[in-house]
């Protein structure tokens, strides 16, 4: 009769733990104490896991992207994850934030939001759809995507002008594009609609292909040159913490 390898079953104890408290992460102390694991074993087996995508370490420990990956998250586990994350960040920006999906080739519908703003401010309802060259939306779908591509996109959707700021010359907007993806953001000051402007950051899935954008829209007089970087960063990281909670990662596949 075969007998169980200790640093297997080690290995499955603490995967099971982390796995009942997720998506919250687990402290190394509350691992160790509670399964009874040797801290040297404990940290040598949560690092072999790490580095394999099976565990993230961020405020302690979590199940990791390729390990989500492998199990398939669910449509209602993504749904939740997306929602908390959007609550968190209206409630921290103070501007609605929304996260939108692909419909069709030439538009973007809003899959779920997050208005924890007050007062008079510019809000969108689930369903709600956007055009093609939405620019802060189509620059976080598209900076990652291969140029060839993207310059097919626009043959066959066009760029849009929605304003005089509106970047449409296909020079200048593969410009954007990559800076969008130096920054980790895209912006759009008064690009979409004169007294408005807009912030959006990708999310990945498992494929590093980018799968829906976190936005967020407000008014010109409240986002704009002086603060667009404040808030770019904060959507920046709504998107990595919701592609690296749902499985999710930034290398693309090869």
């Amino acid at each position: 009769m075969t007998s169980d390898v200790p640093a297997v079953l080690s290995t499955v104890r603490l995967l099971e733990r982390i796995a009942r408290d997720w998506p919250e992460p687990v402290s190394s102390g509350v691992l160790i104490e509670e399964l009874g694991l040797n801290r040297s074993t404990c940290y040598n087996i949560l690092g072999t896991l790490q580095r394999a995508g099976w565990t993230t370490s961020r405020d302690g420990w979590s199940l990791g992207p390729r390990l989500l990956a492998m199990a398939r998250l669910s449509e209602d586990w993504m749904t939740e994850i997306v929602q908390q994350e959007l609550d968190a960040l209206s409630q921290q920006i103070r501007f609605i934030a929304f996260a939108v999906q692909p419909q069709g080739k030439n538009a973007y519908s809003v899959l779920a939001k997050g208005d924890r703003g007050k007062g008079v401010r510019i809000t969108v309802g689930i369903g709600d759809t956007f055009p093609f060259s939405a620019p802060a939306i189509m620059r976080a779908f598209h900076a990652w995507s291969d140029p060839a591509e993207v310059d097919r996109l626009i043959g066959q959707y066009a760029v849009e002008a929605f304003t005089p700021e509106t970047v449409t010359a296909p020079a200048a907007l593969h410009e954007v594009l990559k800076g969008t993806r130096e920054q980790g953001y895209a912006e759009s000051i008064r690009e979409y609609d004169l007294g408005q402007s807009g912030v959006a950051a990708p999310v990945f899935d498992a494929q590093g292909r980018v799968s829906m954008v976190v936005c967020s829209l407000a008014f010109a007089s409240e986002l704009n040159e002086s603060n667009v970087d404040h808030y770019g960063a904060l959507i920046r990281e709504c998107g990595l913490r919701i592609t690296e909670r749902t499985g999710g990662t930034t290398e693309t596949a090869d």
